[in-house]
């Protein structure tokens, strides 16, 4: 059995529809804020393996929360990764580009220097940190810009907003790689798999749509694909100030997917399927 934590997210309902034989805890299963009772959960249950795919996600919110962003993005996930370890199973966690600093336009190598600009950026990259100090086998798979056609995030909100106005303004400034929870939720249950059979492949990945847009690209390409008439003016990041800093630069090297098996998803093609999908829900 796997164990994900994670039940009402992005990845995990996407994982949920790949592995529905998977045992999924939401919040009230395991509370990621007591990383205690996240690792005791893991001891009752012994799993042949273990995705964690559920994280504090308020970038904006976590300047004020750091001290929570931190239990449930650092404590939780080296709690979890000292009971796999005790246990000898893998873990896979999934993490961000958040962990860099955005500076420059080439894209961040698995072992680049890390230099988070905020609150959310520090918590991920701590928690990153706890699961290599455990000695657990391990996968961190660092991902960027999370679409699917659930919960709250940038695709679906610019449908909204693109069906009610004739034109937004979007960030051009800010590059990265939109990715499908699909897809990353593929990868996670590859690699849960592949470290069960070869401990060596620990390590830290990156995993990322391809080809590398802008928020305004993306955006575009949405209204396009949906077949909407709104039109995206571009604007640069000191246009829409937030209290958290966002990396200009968020593309990441995904090039070490190949040894492992995996290749880099088209943004674009998720992005079609994710619209039609979307259209045939109630």
């Amino acid at each position: 059995m796997i164990l994900v934590f994670g039940k009402t997210g992005q990845v995990a309902r996407e994982l949920a529809r790949l592995a529905p034989e998977a045992s999924f805890l939401d919040r009230d299963q395991a509370d990621l804020s007591d990383p205690a009772a996240c690792a005791a959960t893991i001891r009752a249950l012994a799993p042949r393996a273990v995705i964690n795919a559920a994280a504090y996600t308020a970038v904006d919110r976590a300047e004020e929360q750091e001290a929570l962003a931190m239990r449930i993005n650092a404590g939780a996930p080296a709690a979890m990764a000292g009971a796999c370890a005790a246990l000898g199973i893998p873990l896979v966690h999934i993490s961000t580009d958040y962990v860099f600093d955005g500076a420059g336009d080439t894209p961040f190598a698995p072992d680049h220097p890390t230099a988070p600009l905020g609150a959310y950026g520090r918590s991920k990259l701590a928690g990153e940190q706890g699961v290599r100090q455990t000695g657990a086998v391990h996968t961190i798979l660092r991902t960027s810009w999370v679409f699917s056609a659930h919960g709250n995030n940038f695709l679906r909100t610019m449908l909204r907003l693109g069906a009610e106005r004739d034109s937004l303004r979007v960030v051009a400034d800010q590059i990265g790689g939109p990715t499908p929870a699909r897809a990353i939720a593929g990868a996670c249950l590859h690699l849960a798999d592949l470290l069960q059979r070869a401990p060596e492949a620990s390590g830290t990945y990156h995993f990322a749509g391809t080809p590398a847009t802008s928020w305004a690209g993306f955006a575009r390409a949405i209204m396009a694909g949906a077949g909407l008439a709104c039109t995206i003016e571009d604007i640069p990041s000191a246009d829409y100030p937030t209290p958290a800093r966002r990396p200009l630069n968020s593309r990441l090297d995904c090039r070490t997917l190949q040894q492992v098996g995996l290749a880099q998803p088209d943004w674009r093609a998720a992005l079609t399927q994710t619209i039609t999908d979307l259209k045939g829900q109630p």
